[in-house]
């Protein structure tokens, strides 16, 4: 597997942010994996059919993501083509590519795929039937995320959030137990909680999960653990002021704060 980091903005945000080594490199590696589609395609195509299975080792080389950001690129580039069949072109339409002309020049043109569209099409074929295979979770297995409080629900995470070598749909799985991130109405903040997988803390942005695993689609792995952590959970100090609000607006006690459990953000 490539080593190179995965860096899908342009050479001007790199720049702002003081990133543009990793910009370079990823660029560099988008260039090689055009390189290796066209090679493959050119390889394996008698003149009548497309071998098939050609589209695994490239996915091994330089994997899932770095490959639909470059095919994603190239539908997007000859949308008007017809030999691209509509649903790789709504499929492309799923990856934002951002403008990247660095003096006059577009660089995203030089990872565009030169190799015959029709062909183009039938290689993006077989590469979501090796995404497939990955059965990882999509929308129509999650409650929408809009307005949803995270904390203490097993969440589930965007597929291209997670490197390659953990994108299966058990590491999807992530247990919120904090973080302003979890209130919908504090924007795109961060949600504290861990893997359910192995129980490893980490935070990620509220904008990097698809929503609420429905709890039908769980393994039974996952609903004992999460089982667990609901028992032994306790409501956030963020959870217990919004509660209290609540309550407030609706005639109740004035709010109480367990100062014990106030220790800020983590």
């Amino acid at each position: 597997m490539d080593t190179r980091p995965f860096y899908p903005h342009s050479f001007g945000e790199a720049k702002r942010n003081e990133d543009t080594e990793r910009y370079v490199l990823s660029h560099s590696a988008n260039i090689d994996c055009k390189n290796a589609i066209e090679k493959v395609i050119r390889e394996n195509y008698d003149g009548y059919r497309l071998g098939k299975d050609i589209a695994k080792p490239v996915i091994e080389e330089f994997g899932f993501d770095r490959m639909k950001y470059v095919l994603s690129y190239t539908v997007q580039n000859f949308d008007y083509d017809g030999r691209i069949s509509s649903n790789n072109k709504a499929w492309a339409k799923e990856t934002f590519v951002p403008e990247d002309t660095v003096m006059d020049r577009d660089r995203r043109n030089e990872f565009l795929v030169n190799s015959s569209t029709g062909l183009v099409d039938l290689f993006i074929n077989q590469y979501k039937q090796e995404y497939e295979k990955l059965n990882l979770w999509d929308k129509t297995q999650v409650n929408p995320p809009k307005d949803m409080n995270f904390e203490g629900k097993a969440m589930v995470l965007k597929p291209e959030i997670l490197n390659e070598q953990h994108k299966t749909r058990d590491e999807q799985l992530f247990y919120a137990f904090g973080g302003f991130g979890c209130d919908s109405e504090k924007g795109n903040k961060k949600v504290m909680g861990e893997f359910l997988t192995d129980g490893e803390k980490t935070n990620f942005y509220r904008f990097d999960f698809l929503g609420e695993a429905k709890i039908d689609l769980l393994p039974d792995w996952a609903k004992e653990k999460l089982a667990e952590k609901t028992k032994e959970r306790k409501p956030s100090v963020l959870q217990q002021l919004k509660e209290n609000k609540d309550q407030m607006k609706k005639g109740s006690l004035a709010p109480v704060i367990d100062k014990k459990q106030d220790k800020g953000e983590r």
